[in-house]
């Protein structure tokens, strides 16, 4: 598949945004505080002590606070959450509830776990866990309404998990903004840019794109590099290809060819089919004949057809058979380094 990630004046208006996320990455953190204000007692005896079991007690808080609270925790906190007390076992319930629903609507829409692909059935089990407050349900079941076309049933759903703090929600609200028609730069911004503060580094990707190509903002290089750095260095592959582009033509970084080949290396030792390619090409032309090919190898698999020309040209230089079996051989036995998507 084709990584086309580097902004192109020529191209116009070629622009396309991310497509939606389906893995809920990074979470936002919650805190609450409380103030409590001391008032004089005319009484000139202490009160007697309250014997209110419901005081403090965290199951009594209305659904909707807990919900705020709890809403975009991952099971294995949600879990953890659940066993600090009865109370909390309680009022965690539905969440829980919302999570096995999560994980059979992942199920139904994908053809997983022994049973048959069915998208009806998935945005069911999604719908349910949403009305018991999960956010990952919720976009989830944005994600299919999506995907049948019905676009407003999944911005409200969006809205829902962006509103309770939810980073994906609030990064696919953000993109939804942007594909409207028309568009809403504003909305957009602003989404993204709470989806990329929590952390989230394809809202972030998505902020410096938008930076880098004036698309619905001014162009600034300056802050565009910042933001591809911030994806980059959260293991965002396309950001990683891009700072490099970013260091080898001193666009918004200084010139730094040293730099350049470094986030070039580890975009390819990421799975980036275009990095591969390009990387595989400055190991060529350094006389790294087997590496070359391996690299070559990689990403002619990942859809970059010059790539095979340039392998075809080393190999009639490559001195024995061997060498380029075991080239590929390398190639075969390659994984890629874990990377954010």
């Amino acid at each position: 598949m084709k990584q086309r990630t580097w902004p192109c004046p020529s191209e116009g208006s070629r622009f396309t945004s991310l497509p939606f996320s389906k893995l809920h990455e990074k979470r936002s953190r919650f805190s609450s505080s409380s103030s409590i204000k001391a008032t004089a007692s005319k009484s000139t005896s202490p009160p007697p002590p309250s014997h209110d079991d419901t005081a403090g007690d965290f199951s009594a808080l209305p659904f909707d606070i807990l919900t705020k609270i709890a809403a975009p925790l991952s099971l294995p906190n949600l879990q953890a959450a659940s066993s600090v007390c009865r109370s909390w076992r309680e009022a965690l319930l539905p969440l829980r509830e919302s999570m096995l629903l999560l994980r059979w609507g992942k199920r139904f829409k994908h053809g997983r776990g022994g049973v048959k692909a069915n998208l009806d059935k998935a945005l069911d089990s999604f719908l349910k866990g949403a009305a018991r407050g999960s956010t990952l349900a919720m976009v989830d079941a944005g994600l299919v309404y999506w995907e049948k076309g019905e676009k407003e049933r999944a911005v409200g759903l969006y809205r829902r998990a962006a509103e309770l703090g939810d980073a994906v929600g609030q990064c696919n609200l953000g993109i939804s903004y942007l594909q409207a028609q028309p568009s809403d730069p504003k909305e957009a911004m602003k989404w993204l840019k709470q989806s990329a503060e929590n952390g989230y580094v394809r809202a972030q990707y998505q902020i410096a794109l938008c930076l880098h190509q004036g698309r619905v903002v001014q162009t600034n290089l300056l802050e565009a590099t910042k933001w591809y750095l911030k994806a980059a260095e959260g293991g965002y592959v396309r950001a990683m290809y891009n700072v490099s582009l970013c260091y080898s033509v001193g666009e918004g970084l200084p010139q730094n060819r040293k730099l350049a080949r470094r986030w070039m290396k580890r975009a390819a030792d990421h799975g980036h089919s275009k990095a591969q390619f390009e990387h595989g090409l400055a190991l060529f032309s350094e006389g790294a004949l087997l590496k070359a090919v391996m690299y070559l190898e990689l990403a002619q698999r990942g859809g970059e057809t010059g790539a095979g020309h340039v392998k075809e040209v080393i190999h009639q230089q490559l001195s024995a058979t061997t060498s380029r079996d075991h080239a590929i051989n390398q190639a075969n036995n390659w994984r890629a380094l874990p990377a954010t998507r």
